[in-house]
């Protein structure tokens, strides 16, 4: 999801480009903490294809104690991680940050859109710069790809993080009112603004205290700097996610698992953490952030960090608390 725009009043024509100035400053913050960007070329076949690559900020240090955060739907990671980047480092974490295929510098010719697509993907760039174990957080889209990851590479993925990531919807939900859109075709009407009125929307549904006034040249600065690309192959993403998706057929995982969720999500109801509890059977626990939605991520970095950090440092715990912050 977009972080809320600045909160100005006005209209007229923007001069600088806001976000790309924001952008710019994220990337900076990035190059402070230590991390590098890194443009990983992806094996296929047996040999580099050089047109799938994975772009990633990883540590300018070999890792000792990696942890992948994997950002949702949106700007690029940049945007979505850059307020954990200090607080992880200094609890002794080594953070690395990919761009998911389609967002960022990340892209692909290859036709696949799945989530088992964005999961090798991603692991593939992993073995790239040589770590093999590592801890995973997912934010709401890169929680999907991360609970794949997960099941797929048991022995790579040693605990998992899922941040509003409702990998327990299925398609049905839609039509029976769970969400606010009624179809795939609505989700990615709003997962992928076009307009500054779609920008509005999203931000509204996302944030519980989103800003009173957006400007439309604000919102149509951001939509062309950091949300005018692979508008086609996000929506595929979407489809792909969405369409016929079930309960039945999703895999438990054997990692202990973090579950936060914004107590007043409207993307991703909280019924949907509540069943993904009792789908994984006691190997996982919920903790709860008040007065904070689906962007519980960028309205409560440090209540969301505080839980991360406790998490991976925690040799074991028992699996049935939950917990409110």
């Amino acid at each position: 999801m977009p972080p809320p725009p600045p909160s100005v009043a006005g209209g007229g024509r923007c001069i600088l480009s806001f976000a790309a100035l924001r952008d710019r400053c994220f990337s900076h913050r990035f190059l402070a903490a230590g991390l590098r960007p890194l443009a990983v070329q992806l094996p296929v076949g047996g040999r580099e294809d050089p047109h799938t690559t994975v772009h990633m900020w990883v540590p300018a240090s070999p890792p000792r104690n990696p942890l992948l955060l994997l950002h949702g739907f949106g700007a690029s990671a940049t945007w979505q991680w850059y307020p954990y980047l200090r607080p992880l480092i200094a609890a002794g974490f080594d953070p690395i940050v990919p761009d998911l295929l389609f967002f960022g510098n990340s892209c692909t010719r290859l036709p696949d859109r799945s989530d088992i697509f964005q999961a090798r993907s991603i692991k593939a760039a992993m073995d790239a710069i040589g770590v093999t174990r590592f801890g995973l957080v997912g934010v709401s889209y890169g929680g999907f790809v991360g609970y794949r990851m997960a099941e797929m590479y048991p022995d790579a993925v040693e605990k998992v993080a899922m941040v509003c990531a409702g990998v327990c919807l299925e398609e049905k939900d839609l039509a029976e009112g769970l969400f606010p859109v009624a179809g795939v075709e609505e989700a990615a009407a709003l997962l992928v603004p076009r307009r500054p009125d779609e920008v509005r929307r999203l931000v509204r549904l996302t944030f519980v205290r989103p800003p009173l006034i957006m400007p439309s040249c604000f919102l149509w600065d951001y939509i062309k700097v950091m949300g005018s690309d692979h508008m086609l192959e996000k929506t595929e993403l979407l489809y792909a996610l969405i369409s016929g998706r079930q309960l039945s057929t999703l895999p438990k995982l054997s990692q202990k698992t973090l579950i936060v969720w914004g107590e007043q999500d409207k993307v991703f109801p909280m019924e949907l953490a509540h069943r993904l509890k009792r789908h994984l059977e006691g190997n996982s626990r919920l903790v709860v952030i008040n007065n904070a939605g689906h962007a519980v991520n960028l309205e409560k970095p440090q209540e969301v960090c505080k839980s991360i950090i406790e998490f991976f440092q925690e040799p074991a715990y028992e699996a049935s608390n939950e917990e409110k912050v």
